[in-house]
């Protein structure tokens, strides 16, 4: 669903990041790794509503169907925000799950490090 034809004050349509922003402290990380991104970048990665895509409003998934690049951060195994997105229709999106990067719920605190490997992993995979 993503279309690289459309653009932005960036070139290519705008990069999308879906962060689970769950309650643990996993999901912190994921939040404020996507927002760190998104002042990183000038705008031209931008942290996105997963909740309007869960709650199907239609702006804002019209919005995501012109995404060039969508990334979906996951603190946890339960994958809610690729669930939420895969729910929605969208299958052209990329995944990164903490717990595979071996930050387990309950035990991964919000340091600048742990933020920092996301940050490093979730920027690479919107550079492809």
């Amino acid at each position: 669903m993503a279309n690289e034809n459309l653009t932005c004050s960036c070139g290519p349509a705008p990069k999308l990041i879906f962060p689970c922003s769950g309650a643990a402290d996993v999901g912190e990380i994921t939040d404020r790794a996507a927002r760190r991104i998104t002042k990183a970048s000038g705008g031209c990665n931008k942290m996105f509503c997963l909740a309007g895509i869960g709650g199907r409003v239609d702006d804002i998934l019209s919005q995501a169907r012109l995404a060039s690049t969508m990334v979906a951060i996951d603190g946890c195994s339960a994958d809610c925000a690729k669930k939420i997105l895969e729910l929605a229709g969208f299958t052209n999106f990329k995944h990164i799950r903490l717990s595979d990067m071996g930050m387990e719920k309950g035990k991964a605190p919000a340091t600048y490090e742990n933020i920092t490997a996301v940050v490093k992993t979730a920027e690479a995979l919107l550079s492809q």
